[in-house]
């Protein structure tokens, strides 16, 4: 069995981005926490993200994901790196 997880985080999501429109996309690594604060300590989205990911644009996807690869700081690209 296979993780999609073990992708590097410059490549985390990148398969499922380029699908298109599609809930499989979502940076959820289903680790959900967001005790003291509105980030998601798991994938790293804010609590209005999380909730409306299924209504934003692949654009607005895009632009969430870049932005939480580029902080790095979610358990999602903590894992990875072991």
């Amino acid at each position: 069995m296979t993780e999609s997880n073990n992708n590097p985080p410059e490549q985390a999501g990148a398969n499922s981005l380029a699908v298109g429109d599609d809930s499989s996309d979502s940076p959820c690594i289903g680790v959900c926490t967001t005790l003291y604060d509105d980030v998601c300590q798991g994938c790293g989205r804010t609590l209005g993200e999380v909730s409306n990911w299924v209504f934003l644009s692949q654009e607005e996807k895009d632009s969430v994901w870049k932005r939480i690869r580029a902080e790095g700081t979610a358990m999602r690209f903590q894992r990875q790196a072991k």
